[in-house]
């Protein structure tokens, strides 16, 4: 039966079908749309946060310069992109931040590292602040324009009216592609049995005629390479300037403390968590203020709690990460999957 439907602008249509359709399929693509987007902020900080897993479960150091090669990675990746194009970048680049990392390792932490931790931790404080001011002074402090590559740049697919783009297809693959193959590699191959082998039995290990502090240098560097390489398909993806370093550095930390100290598993797992969490937040522009509006409850203006009431989730979506930090070192201090202190 054909009637008039004041939310379809007074146009004759089959109400109980087509709102409800219409409804359902606006409910999917914002579903499925933030889901993704969620997933792929998800994975970039999965493959930014495991370097620094790696690091802390095998020289039980909090690198506070680990962001930094992470904006490394991407200014590294515009310069060479600019020569040889994006492709060499995206193997070049990491290779280079991890030659850093390794050098940084062996010529500055493994000095500092006799003195304690609090000696790494300032080494690795001054580091941070060290490599953004000799980034303004190469590049500047403006954004740069280090753009997707035009292979990968469009829609993956359509969902309804809303397009998903190539290149966080592109960034989601990367990740998972590299936590199977950093998988594989600390279980399977002999250099992750010879890393985990030190890990827990050092001295044994050199016995054996292995060189330890050179095994240290090797995933140290790696890890930063990893940092590296989320700063190359980062980058283009959101921007490139030298407050990126800052803008991810204590999101890591977050990742990391909640997932669990030395917990590759747990740090997925957080990446993930956060990453939808905080997606949907800035999605879902609502407040409590609405929702007890739409109940019938009126609030006074002059009420204490009113401006409050009056935030929405978009806007306290930036701490809802430090929230969850808070919970879970009041619930579980050793994070989701702890294996360290």
């Amino acid at each position: 039966m054909l009637t008039r439907c004041g939310r379809c602008a007074g146009k004759p249509v089959e109400c109980r079908t087509v709102c409800h359709d219409s409804a359902n399929k606006r409910v999917m693509e914002f579903t499925l749309i933030t889901l993704l987007n969620g997933l792929s902020y998800g994975l970039l900080l999965f493959l930014l946060s495991s370097g620094l897993t790696l690091i802390f479960s095998m020289l039980g150091v909090l690198n506070f310069a680990h962001a930094s090669f992470y904006m490394l990675g991407a200014y590294f990746a515009y310069a060479i992109s600019a020569k040889l194009g994006f492709w060499p970048a995206l193997f070049l680049a990491p290779l280079l931040v991890g030659l850093l990392g390794a050098l940084v390792e062996r010529f500055g932490l493994r000095h500092v590292r006799r003195h304690g931790q609090v000696a790494e931790l300032l080494f690795t404080f001054g580091l941070s602040y060290l490599a953004v001011e000799l980034v303004q002074l190469v590049w500047g402090k403006s954004p740069l324009p280090y753009a997707i590559p035009a292979q990968l740049d469009g829609p993956l697919f359509t969902f309804y009216s809303t397009e998903f783009p190539i290149y966080r297809g592109f960034m989601m693959l990367l990740a998972v592609l590299t936590l199977l193959a950093a998988a594989w590699l600390l279980k399977r191959s002999r250099l992750g049995l010879l890393i985990q082998a030190a890990l827990t039995h050092p001295q044994m290990v050199e016995a054996l005629g292995h060189n330890v502090p050179r095994i240290f240098t090797l995933v140290f560097g790696v890890g930063c390479g990893l940092a590296g390489l989320a700063g190359v398909v980062g980058g283009n993806a959101f921007v490139t300037e030298p407050g990126m370093a800052a803008g991810v550095g204590s999101i890591i930390f977050v990742v990391v403390v909640v997932g669990g100290l030395g917990s590759l598993a747990g740090a997925f797992i957080a990446s993930l968590l956060i990453a939808i969490l905080q997606t949907f937040a800035v999605a879902l522009d609502v407040s409590l203020l609405g929702g007890l509006a739409r109940l019938g409850i009126e609030i006074d203006p002059a009420a204490a709690a009113y401006p409050l009431l009056q935030l929405t989730l978009a806007q306290v979506a930036p701490i809802l990460p430090y929230l969850l930090l808070v919970l879970v070192m009041l619930l579980r201090p050793r994070g989701l999957l702890g294996v360290r202190d």
